[in-house]
C-alpha cells in the first residue's frame, strides 16, 4: 500500500514523500521534493500521485483495440 506524506522540513518548506507499506512497516521512501509556495506543494502532490498511480496495472489491457492509423 502507498501512500502520501507532508511534512516539515527543518529550513520551513514542506516536503512530500511517497510511502510504501507492507504488514504495517514502511518498506520502501521515495522523497517527491520541497516546496514553500502553495502552487509548488500542489505540483509535488500531483508528481506524488503519479508515481502511485505508475505502479498500479490497469483492470483491462485494452491496447489491442487501440486504432493506428
Amino acid at each position: 500500500m502507498a501512500y502520501i506524506r507532508q511534512f516539515e522540513t527543518s529550513s520551513g518548506a514542506t516536503g512530500v514523500q511517497v510511502l510504501y507499506k507492507e504488514y504495517g512497516k514502511v518498506v520502501k521512501t521515495v522523497h517527491v521534493g520541497s516546496a514553500k509556495t502553495e502552487k509548488g506543494i500542489t505540483k509535488l502532490l500531483k508528481k506524488a500521485q503519479e508515481i502511485i498511480d505508475g505502479d498500479k496495472s490497469p483492470l483491462f489491457n485494452l491496447s489491442k483495440f487501440d486504432k493506428k492509423g
